[in-house]
């Protein structure tokens, strides 16, 4: 389980968390709810270890592998699909098996042998998605991943993370109560 207790942290004289207690269980799903600017993103920071907190602790990350999508999808822009899921594979992967992976969330053949850079915000949010999911990660934290997708596309993607996060450790951040209930597990709102 990881433990989050009486986190706090500001920016300046904004105080962002004040004292948050959390706790997100092993082998599934929490998702964490909330209104723009009650702090989900800065939690997610402070999880992966990007920003400290001010205060608190946070215990049962040690060791763990971690991946994440992350508001921005942060891709090599010079690769290509395939390429930007492969980098954290560490050549475990065949392309032909990354290729049906981003099949599996509508990116046919001609948009994965592309750069990212070329590709439109809803098929680099789905590569980010991927990327993240194949990684070899104990814990998995999806900030805010279905920003951007249509919902026909968000409904497949939707089932894509259920499906590639069945057993694993995941902390998802909404403020979508619709996306909160298709993808299921423990809703906490913040």
């Amino acid at each position: 389980m990881v433990r989050v207790s009486g986190l706090a942290k500001a920016f300046g004289e904004t105080r962002v968390l004040a004292g948050l207690s959390l706790d997100i269980p092993d082998g599934a799903t929490t998702v964490l709810m909330g209104p723009s600017g009650v702090g989900k993103t800065t939690l997610a920071h402070i999880l992966l270890g990007l920003v400290p907190a001010d205060s608190g602790t946070v215990a049962g990350l040690a060791g763990r592998r971690l991946a994440a999508v992350f508001q921005e999808d942060r891709l090599c822009e010079q690769l290509t699909a395939v390429g930007n899921v492969r980098l954290v594979l560490h050549g475990k992967a065949e392309a032909a098996v990354v290729r049906g992976e981003l099949a599996a969330v509508g990116l046919g053949d001609d948009d994965v042998g592309k750069p990212v850079s070329q590709l439109s915000g809803g098929q680099r949010r789905r590569v980010a998605i991927v990327r993240a999911l194949l990684a070899d990660a104990d814990f998995v934290c999806l900030d805010e991943p279905f920003k951007g997708l249509d919902e026909a596309t968000k409904d497949r993607v939707i089932d894509y993370v259920r499906d590639r996060t069945r057993g694993r450790t995941v902390l998802l951040i909404t403020h979508d109560p619709v996306e909160a209930e298709k993808v299921g597990g423990r809703i906490v709102g913040l």
